[in-house]
């Protein structure tokens, strides 16, 4: 018996969530090693930060060009690139020296060259579930991607630790380059671009897929300025931007924020600062459920702009007052529930920008995800700043605030529009000229 009959589809969902986990551990590394890494480079905060916002802003700038990418090539070739890529960075970020001149800025190339390489994973992803996934799945199947965003980042803590402890950070990277290294290379086996191309779909499960999929006309990739010109993709972008200053303070400065402003030591630190991507996993996992139950019941923008901007506003009032909490582990807990609740609004922003971009899901997602990094590296140099002269409650505060707005924006967007024309429309148009 197949596992896997009428099911393919789960399947590669399932390996995405693989995916994501691995980039997260690639990504969040840096943050785990940085008290090692300021110590033997000779950096302080502020300048770490400029280390970790060279990996956003790579990350950033690729994000809409990947998505085009994985529109013309297909995400089974450009994610095992991807994987490729970001396997050769992160061994690179290893292997700087401290002794060589200029070691700082050598730090910011690499890690940049390594958030160009990832930056393809999220807009290919979404370019997957545009061809594999029923409308009505794509909360789901989104909540199952991001979910990885919380188990990589979760585990990376203590694995990281762990082999800081015991073999030094540079060893933290090998093993993290091997890794992914090793996912990519599965993907390629198990992956296809289209259902019709991959031997193990049944024909029920490809009938079921084109049910759930709008037809649209055989067409280029949208123009960029169509996607540019669409408010319901500037509401989003910019809601997801707001999602994406929020995110970043966990991934780039929680644990070092539990370490070195709470004063938990190095191992306490380490298992308290996965609480937080623990309740993203869960939160997006959730959240998709959520949002497709919703959105069977009362449509899309009761399940999908409704659901979001609920999280975002429950997500506002968790980090602010976990921010103020005396104590460093109710903090901690408080702060993860504000981490989940922003989660639950995950699935919402992917699944509305693949309904939206259709065959060009890749290059719409990319430009909501430039949105969402763009953020990142504001936080990532942002935040310490804030906290150096503010203190970190303040830091913690304008997350909540921009939280806010995020929910707000969710408001004016409509779910329901789809920038490529439906076939009708386009035979009908065809039939006019005739």
């Amino acid at each position: 018996m197949n596992p896997f009959r009428n099911r393919v589809r789960w399947l590669l969902i399932a390996w995405m969530f693989v995916i994501s986990a691995v980039a997260y551990l690639d990504r969040v590394n840096l943050s785990v090693a940085g008290t090692s890494i300021e110590r033997e480079f000779g950096l302080d905060h502020v300048h770490l930060g400029w280390v970790l916002s060279a990996f956003v802003f790579g990350y950033a700038v690729f994000q809409a060009p990947g998505g085009r990418l994985a529109d013309r090539f297909g995400p089974r070739r450009i994610l095992s690139a991807g994987t490729i890529w970001w396997a050769i960075f992160t061994s690179l970020t290893a292997l700087v020296s401290a002794r060589i001149a200029g070691a700082l800025f050598v730090l910011i190339a690499v890690r940049f060259l390594l958030g160009i390489g990832e930056a393809v994973v999220y807009p290919a992803g979404n370019r997957l579930v545009a061809s594999w996934i029923p409308s009505w799945e794509r909360g789901i199947a989104n909540g199952v991607i991001f979910a990885g965003v919380g188990a990589g980042a979760g585990i990376t803590p203590p694995l990281i630790t762990y082999i800081l402890l015991h073999h030094g950070w540079r060893w933290s990277f090998w093993v993290s380059a091997l890794i992914g290294l090793a996912v990519g290379v599965v993907w390629f086996v198990i992956a296809r671009d289209k259902p019709e191309e991959h031997a193990m779909v049944t024909p029920g499960e490809a009938a079921h897929i084109r049910l759930g999929i709008p037809a649209t006309a055989p067409q280029r990739p949208l123009p960029w300025r169509s996607i540019f010109a669409s408010k319901d993709v500037a509401a989003v972008t910019l809601s997801y931007f707001c999602y994406g200053y929020v995110a970043y303070i966990f991934f780039a400065w929680f644990f070092i924020y539990l370490n070195a402003v709470r004063g938990l030591n190095l191992k306490t630190s380490s298992y308290y600062s996965t609480l937080p991507f623990l309740a993203m996993a869960a939160g997006s996992t959730l959240g998709g459920w959520i949002s497709d139950l919703i959105t069977k019941a009362f449509g899309k923008r009761a399940g999908r702009c409704g659901v979001a901007c609920a999280s975002m506003c429950f997500c506002a009032v968790f980090v602010a007052i976990g921010s103020y909490a005396q104590d460093a582990r109710i903090a901690s807990v408080v702060l993860a529930g504000g981490a989940g609740a922003l989660y639950l609004s995950q699935s919402s922003f992917w699944s509305v920008s693949s309904d939206l971009g259709g065959a060009s899901a890749g290059s719409v997602s990319g430009v909501m995800n430039m949105g969402n990094q763009t953020a990142g590296i504001i936080t990532a140099s942002l935040t310490p700043w804030i906290a150096k002269y503010f203190h970190w409650e303040t830091s913690f505060f304008v997350a909540a605030g921009l939280s806010v707005v995020g929910a707000v924006l969710w408001l004016v967007v409509d779910p329901n529009v789809q920038l490529a024309p439906r076939r009708q429309e386009v035979t009908l148009a065809g039939n006019r000229i005739n």
